[in-house]
């Protein structure tokens, strides 16, 4: 299955990259892109990032000097003025 890169630009770099690598386009395309797929991959997610986050947030908090969340208080959040 051939393709064609349209883009004079993205032609070049595959091209360098080939050249660099003495390959052909395809296998040039294919690495990098399989490189970019597994640098991709690799990220956190954002539920990963948001569980880090709040346990980082714990980790740093004392409960001891906190207030305790009473009803009034968790009803204030919630209303509209």
């Amino acid at each position: 299955m051939a393709f064609h890169i349209k883009n004079p630009g993205t032609d070049l770099l595959a091209r360098k990259v080939a050249a660099l690598r003495k390959t052909g386009l395809t296998e040039a395309v294919h690495t990098a892109l399989l490189h970019e797929l597994e640098r991709e991959q690799s990220k956190p997610s954002l539920v990963e990032l948001g569980i880090d986050f709040a346990r980082e947030l714990r980790a740093r908090g004392n409960p001891q000097k906190g207030r305790p969340a009473h009803k009034a208080f968790r009803d204030s959040l919630y209303e509209d003025d």
